[in-house]
């Protein structure tokens, strides 16, 4: 156990951040006394002077002190304060552990939209190289990685209006079984099967709304998510997306992708009416083509069954099919991923989107952590290399990365595409490029402001039953949006 103590509380999310990556697998408590605790990490902030302490039971006291010019009274001196600490317990974190981190100090999710953002403001590539690895110690490696997306999101969007325009996200929170590392608000298809079609008349209802609302404002992608859309029946299918058609323009879509996900959930029929209806991008997800990863995790297909699920979608006419795989599964060595890709390979999808492991406290792996705790599960830049290189040699570059908090090794996730194939949905939503409308069970609108930082977040209930019972409250949440305007 890890104690921490915070002052002042609002830097508690990128402290926490920085000691999860560093002490990877440690329970901790914030702002709590615990005579258990193994290690104290004390952090300070008052009189301009920033103090980072840790004591650990048996080690030697290591402690760290910087003076800085700023208080933290508003947002932009805020930010500096929150950036020099990061620093200062960055250097404690490297003495203690004897070990750098590949994304240095940075703890938020988006790398690739700070230099991005230079980009815009006119920098140069040698000033927001000098200020990345200033400011956030950043390696050689992750940083050519950044800048190579950056580079590519600004080719990829030059030619669109996104800032006026505005994406669609429609949430599907089913799936055949919940994954043992999943922390997504998804229900069994087979317990709801008998309020799917209450959830779906829902989901248009919101959709009519919100269609009405947006009228006259170009719609750039649409993305149907989940859980795992291909749960729903055909008829479930075309019901919603004909809904979709009837109430949204989409004669500006540019890309409209459903997630299949799960190759269970895939049937022909389901393709083709996918397919009729105008979709023309999908996600076949395996996350490993290993069997005896595939019963740990739980899930209930085969590596044949992605297979077959891939060859109905060729059959069916898709030429712009992703794999999801996840890289620090339980038990998978290096051997195990290697043969991952290369089945992959000859399947020749248009792009890879490659994630690193991250436990969230919600997954049945955390909450049960006592039963997995001796599983192996490790991630690192090598392992990421091989990705890389299989998605290198299927012709894919990288164009669009993010991270998560506990994530294996430190790691990224990221997405690969043959040029022309890039998911335009991924880069808008995780560079905050526009805003992303959305509809469904725990989905969760991003209207952004200005400057692409903080905007406003529109929620709706998670639970299926609730917000079917409760529908129009989840649409009056969107409409106090709209009298404000």
């Amino acid at each position: 156990m890890i104690a921490i103590k915070i002052t002042p509380a609002v830097f508690e999310y990128d402290v926490q951040s920085l000691v999860q990556a560093f002490y990877p697998g440690q329970d901790f408590q914030v702002n709590k006394e615990d005579a258990s605790a193994s290690k104290t990490i004390q952090v300070f902030f008052r009189d301009n002077e920033i103090t980072a302490e840790i004591s650990a039971k048996g080690l030697e006291f290591l402690k760290a002190q910087k003076k800085i010019s700023v208080d933290c009274q508003d947002e932009a001196q805020r930010r500096i304060v929150k950036n020099e600490l990061k620093k200062v317990l960055y250097e404690l974190f490297v003495k203690d552990t004897g070990k750098e981190l590949p994304w240095g100090n940075l703890t938020g999710i988006r790398p690739a939209k700070i230099p991005a953002l230079m980009m815009e403001e006119g920098k140069t590539e040698e000033e927001i190289r000098l200020f990345m690895k200033e400011e956030y110690l950043i390696s050689e490696e992750k940083l050519n990685l950044a800048m190579q997306v950056a580079n590519k999101e600004r080719q990829l969007l030059q030619n669109m209006d996104y800032k006026n325009g505005y994406s669609l996200y429609v949430g599907i929170p089913f799936c055949p079984t919940t994954c043992l590392y999943c922390s997504f608000t998804s229900f069994p298809v087979q317990r709801y099967r008998e309020k799917i079609d209450d959830y779906v008349s829902a989901v248009i209802k919101e959709m009519e709304f919100l269609g009405e609302q947006l009228k006259g404002r170009e719609l750039n992608t649409v993305y149907i998510g989940g859980g795992t859309p291909t749960t729903l029946e055909p008829e479930h299918l075309k019901r919603l997306i004909e809904a979709l058609k009837s109430n949204f323009d989409f004669t500006t879509v540019r890309e409209f992708t459903v997630e299949a996900g799960r190759p269970d959930s895939i049937t022909e029929e389901k393709l083709m009416v996918l397919k009729e209806c105008g979709v023309d991008r999908i996600s076949i997800n395996p996350q490993t083509m290993n069997e005896e990863t595939l019963k740990i995790i739980g899930r209930k297909h085969t590596v044949e069954q992605v297979k077959d699920a891939f060859k109905m979608a060729r059959k069916a006419g898709f030429d712009n099919v992703n794999m999801d795989f996840i890289l620090g599964l339980p038990e998978e060595t290096e051997e195990m991923i290697r043969y991952s890709f290369e089945e992959a390979a000859k399947l020749q999808p248009e792009s890879l989107t490659v994630h690193s492991l991250a436990l969230k406290r919600a997954s049945r792996m955390s909450m049960n952590y006592g039963k997995y705790q001796d599983l192996k599960m490790e991630n690192d830049s090598d392992l990421m290399k091989i990705a890389a290189s299989y998605a290198e040699g299927l012709q894919m570059e990288p164009y669009y990365l993010y991270r998560q908090k506990n994530m294996a090794g430190n790691q990224e996730n990221i997405g690969y595409a043959i040029p022309g194939k890039e998911c335009l949905y991924n880069i808008l939503m995780m560079g905050d490029y526009q805003d992303v409308w959305a509809v469904g069970a725990g989905a969760v609108t991003k209207l952004l402001s200005e400057n692409r930082l903080e905007g406003k977040r529109i929620d709706t209930l998670k639970n299926v039953d609730l917000y079917i019972e409760r529908i129009d409250e989840m649409i009056e949440r969107k409409a106090e949006f709209f009298r404000g305007l």
